[in-house]
């Protein structure tokens, strides 16, 4: 059968393809735009003879029908995913909590700009570009052991610069600095 024979087909069937349609989606509205995307695939398809065009007809619905079930279901698998994941209300940031952020922010880039090069590349590749000790040490020419003290000293200069909360950070006492245990206890 040609395809002016197929088109034929699908009108005089159109009835019950929908309801086959409508039956696998669950949707009458879903069937419909189903169905009309059946038509445009047949308009667009340069289809050989068909011994049963009918059988044919019924093939294609069922495939489209299953197509988008399975879109469906992977669309929503998605979406839940993806609401999943964002964040509660609480977890949003207020505004304060932005402008404390931002003036830290600031604090810490003008400690790094105060930093010597060496340091501050140190703290660029580990911190903000998350390359390894060993990495860093071959390309600044120095030891591991450098690139720990480097890195040290950066945290140092951007806590003595205000740029670190102080939560949960106690400066390091030595031995004989106010606030160690005395040794006459």
């Amino acid at each position: 059968m040609s395809e002016a024979g197929l088109k034929a087909v699908f009108l005089a069937e159109r009835a019950m393809l929908l309801r086959l349609i409508a039956a696998r989606l669950g949707n009458h509205a879903e069937a419909e735009d189903a169905l009309h995307d059946m038509w445009l695939k047949l308009e667009a398809l340069s289809v050989k003879p068909v011994a049963q065009p009918a059988a044919y007809l019924y093939r294609m619905a069922a495939n489209i029908a299953t197509d988008r079930r399975i879109a469906a279901t992977r669309g929503a698998a998605r979406d839940s995913a993806w609401l999943e994941a964002q964040p509660a209300a609480d977890e949003l940031p207020d505004t304060e909590r932005d402008m404390i952020a931002r003036e830290r922010w600031r604090q810490i880039e003008a400690a790094m700009a105060a930093m010597p090069e060496r340091m501050r590349t140190a703290l660029r590749l580990f911190r903000l570009e998350h390359r390894p000790h060993k990495e860093i040490a071959a390309q600044l020419g120095i030891t591991v052991s450098g690139v720990e003290k480097l890195l040290q000293r950066a945290y140092r200069q951007i806590h003595d610069a205000g740029g670190a909360s102080g939560e949960g950070l106690e400066r390091p006492r030595r031995h004989g600095e106010e606030g160690t245990a005395d040794r006459d206890r």
